[in-house]
């Protein structure tokens, strides 16, 4: 008997996936559960797990744009197991000893020929990662006296070549390109900027640092503050992060009584912004500990979509990737976007000492807005507001 394999619902609209890979081989016999593929949606990376065990006969390949519920491979139930083939017996031996293993680090273990099981797992919940896969290969003995060689990397090309080549972009990558595009021709965007003083801020962090993360299991970052001086805010200027409902004469401001703040977060795939929902009500732990979440999930491609639909507001970090300066584009249909930047010492006005010159830690900050509803008294307001509560974070405590 054949059992279809179909492309589950990644979630509402999403009527297209790709496949960005079949892990198991054409003919494999295989057991209930397994992981055989991962699929793309524009805006997550989803597994496709066998419904039943037999033999694979796949009918599809990688990179093929594949429609919600349809057919990309089969098992033949009928089919008997090989001798020696990995029971499910052993892969719920392994999940009972340790962790879940994510569907990268299963990738990996099977071509390192590392058993899971084995592992202590460095993510969320004890979840095993491609990292603990590939710390474990360099543990792992040699199966002879001689040392193991790294594997080479891809040879360069040499210079003077006029080599060509193309590469097929995922669906999250077009879905990428086609909302930065939409957002440019539909939106009136305009870009305002401001720097602030990290003196304080850094001083609290270096102060705080250790007994936070002894506290709360995560360490004090940058973005717990900006977070919270978002917060307030938004609060005091609500155009910021309210959006246009409806076009025409029936366009109408939809305005939030909340805060859902995107955050950005770059992949090898993309970039993705998983949202803290009621960030106004997180505590600066909450925060961390949401953002350090994301950002491990997000990079082994397991969020879902729910957490990356909605948002009212967006900040992306450019800083971390050393930017000095940018204009952030608005992740629609929100009305704006605060962009930080990296922290460098410049010669400002000392604060403590009028008419003397000092070096502070400075940071740019950009705050890309909708100025069909946003006027620019009220976003250059809104980035003062943030310098404010950044130079002085006591004033976080009384917003």
């Amino acid at each position: 008997m054949a059992v279809d394999i179909t492309i589950p619902s990644p979630g509402e609209s999403i009527t297209e996936v790709s496949l960005s890979g079949w892990l198991k081989d054409d003919g494999t016999y295989v057991e209930k559960d397994d992981l055989l593929a991962e699929i793309e949606s524009d805006k997550a990376t989803l597994e496709l797990r066998a419904p039943a065990a037999g033999t694979l006969k796949i009918s599809t390949t990688k990179g093929d744009a594949i429609k919600v519920g349809a057919v990309v491979a089969s098992i033949d139930t009928s089919a008997a197991k090989p001798a020696g083939a990995t029971t499910a017996a052993v892969a719920a031996v392994g999940a009972a000893a340790g962790s879940r293993v994510s569907g990268v680090a299963k990738k990996v273990a099977a071509e390192k020929g590392v058993d899971t099981a084995t592992l202590a797992g460095s993510g969320p919940s004890g979840r095993v990662m491609k990292d603990d896969v590939l710390a474990a290969t360099g543990k792992a003995p040699a199966a002879t006296e001689t040392k193991p060689t790294p594997a080479a990397a891809p040879a360069k090309p040499a210079p003077g070549t006029r080599g060509v080549r193309r590469e097929k972009m995922t669906k999250l990558r077009q879905k990428i390109a086609e909302r930065l595009v939409h957002a440019q021709h539909t939106a009136a965007m305009l870009t305002t900027f401001n720097e602030c003083d990290m003196t304080e801020v850094m001083r609290l962090r270096a102060e705080h640092k250790e007994s936070f993360e002894k506290q709360h299991g995560v360490g004090l970052g940058f973005m717990s503050f900006f977070v919270k001086a978002a917060t307030s805010a938004l609060r005091k200027y609500p155009r910021v992060n309210a959006s246009i409902a409806g076009t025409g004469a029936e366009m109408e401001i939809e305005f939030h009584d909340y805060a859902d703040i995107a955050v950005a977060v770059g992949t090898d795939k993309g970039l993705v912004v998983p949202v803290l929902r009621n960030a106004e009500a997180l505590s600066f732990a909450g925060v961390e500990s949401a953002i350090k979440d994301f950002a491990v999930r997000a990079k082994d491609g397991k969020l879902s979509v729910d957490e990356m639909t909605g948002g009212t507001f967006t900040i992306s970090n450019g800083g971390v990737y050393g930017s000095l300066m940018s204009t952030p584009i608005l992740n629609p249909p929100q009305s704006a976007i605060l962009g930080m930047h990296a922290i460098k010492k410049r010669a400002v006005e000392d604060p403590r000492n009028p008419g003397q010159v000092a070096l502070r830690p400075m940071m740019y900050l950009a705050l890309s807005y909708d100025h069909r509803i946003i006027d620019g008294a009220e976003a250059v307001g809104f980035l003062v507001h943030i310098k404010d509560m950044i130079e002085k974070p006591e004033r976080l405590l009384l917003a």
